[in-house]
């Protein structure tokens, strides 16, 4: 890796077959995704990175509200008396909460929880709120940040303080809750599959991995080009536990006090890094169209007749503004063949080069970023065409990412083959297993790899558990993560 004079800015990209970890951080710092920041852990979103996620969640934001979602927002703080009153919850994320202890120049009375998640104190709002039949369901989600001091950090996927949303719902009945776990897990997978071009796997966590507190944990799973897999988003079915920590009861139409039953789900910027390590390749990003900055960037070849070539750039430009996320880059300081590097770094879906020859023709060459494919276009049916290239970019790119988990799931019916494939070929890795927690976690022991979930199509075993070798219960995801 080159450097700079300041240090920051990376000069060359590593290879991911060099070195997938460093090419990961390589691309994010030169395609100014992010930056490091002053305090451990923290990253700091440049406008890049900051924008594609804001594009994210409008759009997922969309799909919440068309589910009958409002939005609402809660305090950061949570006081350390109400997180203890649910001892597994708390258990399950201790070591990773930060702790205020002064305020003002004085020590607090009380310490203060840097909020980890959010159950504890909107649970106590709910026990508020909620006297009634009438006030349910009751359907909220909120964007916020969360902090969890991690050991070990790397931009997007784990830092101290992350950006996410989490819902949290109560309702009726047992089966409402259900429903609705299920129902924002769909959303969840939809939202990756059309909007990010990311194939998941959908399925259950084990009673190992579920969220600290929940009845059932249902995931979406997505394989990383390096061959680990990452969870995309999750989906807790939380039963009564909380509502009878937290006391939420509500006088049901038989007269009778009964426990809501209630959900949460969430995903969060690590949504990004899947996008970074699903598509991009040794010239850095690969942005789906429906999430990219910038869809289009026209680049001027100035030539000999430079006015002309600008100014019909900047008509081009003008016809696609508000149809588009179009840039039109002027700047005379950099050569276009330095330009189409950056924008295919940066990962621009669309190309759209003009020059002399093209403004005398009425067309312009326009360059794919994910297949590389140059196309002639005329400038009367550029902004149609704009569009039915984004579409098959977005396309392509989510059967390229279909093709390649495809290719790297395998089916084992031994540990000794189990542990083969995890070494020499990586990725998801199907194989039957006995269903206790004693086994799952001796493989975590001698392999490093978990039970991602436990899929909802083809799970029924065929044989025997490929670890103790006893009566297979169920057919499982397995992988090393992150």
């Amino acid at each position: 890796m080159i450097m700079s004079d300041d240090n920051q800015t990376v000069k060359e990209i590593t290879p991911m077959e060099q070195d997938f970890s460093q090419w990961y951080i390589d691309t994010i710092l030169k395609t100014e995704m992010a930056d490091y920041s002053a305090v451990r852990g923290c990253i700091v979103f440049r406008p890049y990175g900051y924008e594609l996620w804001e594009n994210m969640q409008q759009l997922l934001d969309k799909r919440f509200k068309d589910t009958g979602h409002k939005n609402a927002y809660f305090p950061l703080f949570i006081p350390e008396s109400l997180l203890q009153k649910e001892e597994e919850h708390v258990e399950g994320f201790a070591p990773e909460v930060a702790w205020v202890t002064h305020g003002g120049g004085e020590e607090l009375t009380e310490r203060l929880a840097v909020r980890p998640t959010s159950e504890t104190i909107i649970c106590s709002m709910y026990s508020k709120w909620i006297k009634s039949w009438r006030d349910l369901p009751l359907l909220i989600n909120q964007w916020a940040n969360v902090v969890r001091w991690e050991k070990s950090t790397r931009p997007f996927l784990r830092t101290s303080e992350f950006l996410w949303q989490e819902g949290h719902t109560a309702h009726r009945t047992e089966e409402e809750a259900e429903e609705e776990t299920r129902r924002m897990l769909e959303v969840y997978r939809d939202f990756a599959e059309t909007e990010l071009a990311i194939p998941v796997i959908t399925g259950r966590k084990t009673e190992n991995e579920k969220f600290a507190g929940a009845a059932k944990t249902y995931c979406i799973e997505a394989l990383m080009k390096d061959g680990k897999a990452l969870q995309a988003g999750t989906s807790h079915n939380l039963g009564q536990h909380f509502a009878k920590v937290y006391d939420i009861q509500y006088l049901d139409t038989d007269g009778q006090l009964k426990y809501v039953w209630q959900t949460s789900w969430g995903v969060s910027t690590r949504l990004i890094g899947a996008i970074i390590m699903t598509h991009g390749d040794n010239k850095g990003l690969k942005l789906p169209p429906r999430v990219a900055p910038i869809q289009a960037v026209i680049i001027p070849i100035p030539g000999k007749d430079s006015a002309a070539v600008y100014a019909k750039a900047e008509e081009l430009a003008s016809r696609m503004k508000g149809k588009y996320r179009v840039e039109l880059d002027t700047n005379d300081e950099k050569t276009p063949g330095w330009k189409f590097s950056e924008y295919e770094m940066k990962g621009v879906p669309l190309r759209i080069e003009i020059g002399p020859r093209d403004v005398k023709n009425n067309q312009v060459v326009m360059v794919r970023r994910d297949t590389g494919e140059k196309i002639t276009v005329s400038q009367d049916v550029l902004c149609e065409k704009i569009g039915e290239l984004l579409d098959d970019i977005q396309r392509n790119m989510y059967e390229q990412a279909k093709r390649f988990t495809e290719e790297n799931t395998r089916t084992v019916g031994s540990f000794d083959e189990f542990k083969d494939t995890l070494e020499n070929k990586r990725g998801f890795i199907k194989a039957n297993w006995c269903g206790r927690t004693e086994c799952e976690l001796a493989i975590k022991e001698k392999t490093m790899a978990t039970i991602r979930c436990i899929p909802f199509e083809d799970n029924e075993p065929d044989g025997k558990c490929i670890h103790c070798g006893e009566k297979a219960t169920k057919k499982v995801i397995f992988a090393r993560s992150y």
